[in-house]
């Protein structure tokens, strides 16, 4: 029996273009491929090992014609819109009381500061939450298995009792493997609203 639904940020609520930003930052940069230092560096800002500053600084000391303004823009240039109606089924799930709602996402300073700023309902969206978990602040990213097992020993969670929803496969290959109930939306064609229909076999 489902009783608890842990759900990823980026799209899955608010919409992401993860190749637009990666065509715009490479021809900014000048590059065919991310180097692997740049590489490191954004694994390092997502767990919370580099601060903004060091981050941004980075940036600007690899690509010294770029102002900091412009490496902030670029990195930013991801985040899209966050449809309404993905606010009103998680605050329809959290007034029915029936499951714990788990929010868990890679993500870092810079883009959760974006998207307080760009999306005024931020705070109504999070309070939806039993518990809100940023790979940044919690010093941990999918998809290794100790950010779920954090999330297991901090909720007293049995796995299969969770349903784990993630755009990402690996991530969610590392949910299954673990004994979570997985969904690994597309994007492209489904919509988290819909999570009761798409998979009705597990409630």
């Amino acid at each position: 029996m489902i009783n608890t639904l842990i759900f990823d940020f980026g799209d899955v609520f608010i919409n992401l273009d993860k190749k637009g930003a990666m065509d715009n930052a490479l021809k900014i940069f000048n590059l065919v491929d991310f180097e692997k230092d740049m590489i490191n560096a954004n694994v390092e800002y997502e767990i919370g090992k580099l601060s903004t500053e060091k981050f941004f600084s980075f940036y600007t000391h690899k690509f010294p014609h770029l102002t900091e303004y412009e490496v902030i823009d670029a990195w930013n240039y991801i985040i899209k819109d966050f449809p309404e109606h993905r606010l009103k089924f998680i605050q329809d799930l959290a007034k029915e009381k029936k499951y714990k709602l788990i929010l868990l996402s890679n993500t870092n300073a810079s883009h959760i500061d974006f998207i307080k700023e760009n999306v005024e309902f931020f705070n109504d969206f999070k309070n939806c939450f039993d518990a809100f978990y940023l790979s940044h602040e919690i010093n941990l990213r999918k998809p290794n298995t100790t950010i779920f097992d954090f999330v297991i020993d901090k909720n007293d969670l049995n796995p299969e009792n969770c349903l784990f929803i993630d755009d990402t496969k690996e991530n969610t290959d590392t949910a299954s493997k673990m004994g979570f109930h997985i969904w690994n939306i597309d994007e492209t064609k489904e919509d988290v609203v819909n999570l009761f229909q798409i998979k009705k076999d597990l409630f």
